[in-house]
């Protein structure tokens, strides 16, 4: 997948109001068997989204119709839990998310999702609630804050990580920022 700058970001939110979500509700482990980071995204949340005879679950809420091509996932406390696979960042970003509001996550989740231009955000429930409730939300990574039409919530985020995200950087970019230094030193050494 290619990091994109994230600077502003205006989506459509969509409820999830779940706690204790894992890697294994995001993304089951029968469905690990891809060699690259794309085409996870129709597995998302798959015990959720799908009736046993395949068909769409029209109980679960990204099967809703007014949520249709949401990208910005608003769920509970303690998100991406369990095994530390990053599949379950690979699964959100491929079927469309590029922010998830939580009040929590697991700190493996949290990285796999940095490292991916998936933008994670943590605030309190009464935010995460009321944000829900609107059309469009819009985030402003380079000022920390999410906007609705009515209100503005600020968030925290390791400098490091907005830096890498407003960017567009991973850890092969930022290596490659000192490409001719690393040359000088493998002529010399």
């Amino acid at each position: 997948m290619e990091i994109k700058p994230i600077e502003v970001i205006k989506g459509k939110p969509v409820p999830l109001f779940h706690d204790n979500i894992d890697t294994d509700q995001i993304i089951p482990k029968v469905h690990l068997k891809r060699v690259t980071k794309t085409g996870f995204g129709p597995f998302l949340f798959d015990e959720w989204r799908y009736l046993d005879d395949g068909s769409d679950n029209p109980d679960f809420t990204l099967n809703q119709p007014q949520y249709k091509d949401a990208s910005i996932l608003i769920t509970g406390d303690n998100f991406g839990c369990g095994s530390s696979r990053e599949h379950a960042a690979w699964a959100l970003k491929d079927y469309g998310f590029k922010v998830i509001i939580a009040e929590s996550y697991s700190d493996i989740f949290y990285m796999n999702c940095t490292k991916n231009a998936l933008l994670p955000i943590r605030l309190p429930k009464a935010a995460r609630t009321y944000l829900a409730t609107f059309d469009e939300i819009t985030i402003d990574l380079p000022n920390q804050v999410v906007k609705s039409p009515e209100q503005t919530f600020e968030f925290e985020i390791d400098e490091t990580w907005k830096n890498k995200l407003v960017n567009g950087l991973d850890d092969i970019a930022i290596t490659l920022q000192y490409e001719s230094l690393i040359e000088n030193y493998e002529k010399n050494n």
